[in-house]
């Protein structure tokens, strides 16, 4: 099990400038946003515009603060407007965000499409979480087998069980298997 607390993360801007985001882990370890196979990310949004593209990779998106979003997936909309939920669209879609009131953050999962995808959950109380995994505190303290996360601190867990009691919203992200030898990195 290996801990990745909040305070150690920067903040890098957007691929199209237009916000910043902070990367929590990713699979290959040392992969960027070109060669990532998944990778997980909160991302801050203080203004209206489009999003960042990504050819070939999905995304499942949380908005975890703020009010939320009105955004248009490929000429699609599609009002994101309740935290805690996550929301699956293609990351190479022409997506375009109206803020509903004021900045927001989004807790975001993004994938190669045609690979073992990641799946998203957010869970309160108490869980029995089968591993490989990664578990973020969203909105308040949480404890993944002892260990005290506070608010965005995660835990990436090993291929065992690990227990999960969260005082508020948890995010858990079910990882693909990992194949011998291969790492998983904290960004």
């Amino acid at each position: 099990m290996r801990t990745l607390r909040a305070a150690a993360r920067r903040a890098v801007p957007w691929k199209n400038g237009g916000g910043v985001t902070r990367g929590i882990a990713a699979h290959p370890e040392g992969s960027g946003t070109a060669d990532f196979e998944w990778r997980v990310s909160l991302a801050e949004v203080g203004a209206d515009g489009p999003f960042s593209g990504f050819p070939g990779v999905d995304r499942i998106l949380t908005v975890v603060e703020g009010a939320g979003m009105d955004l248009t997936v490929d000429g699609q909309r599609r009002l994101v407007d309740e935290r805690f939920v996550p929301q699956h669209f293609p990351g190479d879609a022409p997506t375009d965000c109206r803020l509903l009131a004021g900045p927001v953050v989004n807790f975001n999962v993004m994938f190669r499409r045609g690979r073992p995808a990641p799946a998203v959950a957010v869970v309160r109380g108490a869980l029995a979480v089968a591993g490989p995994a990664l578990v973020v505190a969203l909105d308040a303290p949480a404890q993944v087998d002892g260990v005290r996360l506070g608010p965005y601190d995660a835990v990436l867990t090993g291929e065992g069980a690990a227990a999960l009691r969260a005082e508020g919203h948890a995010a858990v992200v079910t990882l693909p298997p990992r194949q011998s030898g291969q790492k998983m990195s904290g960004i």
